[in-house]
């Protein structure tokens, strides 16, 4: 049954943008790439760690593509790597001090790593265009294909969006990476005591996060043709926030659900302009009270459930 279901999900995917208009392909775009940022963020809250950086690690992929498209006249494909390598290094800076907090000490101080990062973009014209950001910002070339049109850009996101997925799935899958998060988070001391190196788990998590929290800002800025720095600020990763909590993050499907709905709230929402900050605070508060396994705990076991599970590597 799950696998029929992710066959008629992919052909829906494929045939999406000839089901709807033109403006909704942009926002199906604008869903691949939420969606493997929320997917990149769920690993990180596999080891028990809650990161209010993640969305500035996104920023810094898509500067850096920026950066290296206006400047050095890097095509898309060099830039989209190099969105990755970027955010994964300067994820390995940050991660290594916020190793030695742990729960809301982690959270509280990534919020500040982020922001120093964040207002350094701000405060630097040169490179970084200060508060304006960067405009400009060119969309990818590939033989006669124009990127610059919605469904051609659709199909180049989906490709490397399913890519990622399929990456962060196998490290999700993989027993000795993912069932060892998810064991440092039932009990981290009990995995210290058999061996496991809990900050090396920790670190890996953070900046293979980051690795592809870059990823999607490539493809976000390479679309967006412009960006600056609240596209990457404290509102937008409270957002996130809310899309993997609404989720859920016990298996690797939660953030499909959380995004999906979320996406669908936003839009059918617009009408109601600044109420919607009160609405999604609701939506957030609901779901930490009454469904804090997200929306993934109505899903039937049979579709959540693997050959082994954290669990049964932790006894």
């Amino acid at each position: 049954m799950r696998i029929l279901l992710l066959i008629v999900v992919a052909a829906l995917a494929v045939a999406a943008p000839y089901l709807v208009p033109e403006y909704y392909v942009e926002i199906l775009v604008l869903f691949l790439i939420n969606l493997l940022l929320a997917s990149s963020y769920r690993l990180l809250t596999t080891t028990g760690d809650w990161s209010l950086s993640h969305v500035v690690l996104m920023g810094v992929g898509a500067y850096a593509t920026a950066l290296a498209a206006k400047l050095l006249g890097w095509p898309f494909w060099l830039g989209l790597p190099l969105a990755g390598v970027a955010s994964a290094v300067i994820a390995a800076a940050l991660v290594y001090p916020l190793l030695r907090t742990k729960g809301f000490g982690f959270f509280i101080a990534s919020f500040a790593f982020g922001e120093f990062v964040r207002l350094i973009w701000v405060k630097f014209t040169n490179p970084f265009g200060g508060p304006r950001g960067m405009i400009n910002i060119p969309t990818p070339e590939l033989g006669s294909i124009d990127f610059f049109f919605a469904t051609p850009y659709y199909y180049l996101t989906l490709v490397i969006v399913a890519l990622c997925l399929w990456i962060l799935y196998r490290i999700d899958r993989a027993a000795l990476i993912g069932d060892v998060m998810k064991a440092i988070y039932m009990d981290e001391d009990l995995a210290r005591s058999i061996g496991v190196k809990v900050n090396h788990y920790r670190a890996m998590a953070f900046i293979t996060g980051g690795f592809f929290a870059g990823i999607a800002g490539a493809l976000l800025a390479h679309r967006l043709g412009a960006i600056d720095p609240k596209n990457f600020d404290i509102n937008v990763m409270v957002y996130l926030v809310i899309w993997v909590v609404v989720g859920g993050t016990k298996t690797f499907w939660g953030p499909f659900l959380g995004v999906i709905v979320m996406t669908i709230i936003f839009e059918t929402s617009r009408p109601l302009l600044e109420w919607r900050p009160l609405l999604f605070g609701g939506i957030l508060i609901f779901f930490l009270i009454f469904m804090p396994g997200g929306l993934e705990s109505l899903l039937p076991k049979r579709w959540t459930s693997r050959g082994s599970s954290a669990t049964e590597v932790t006894g």
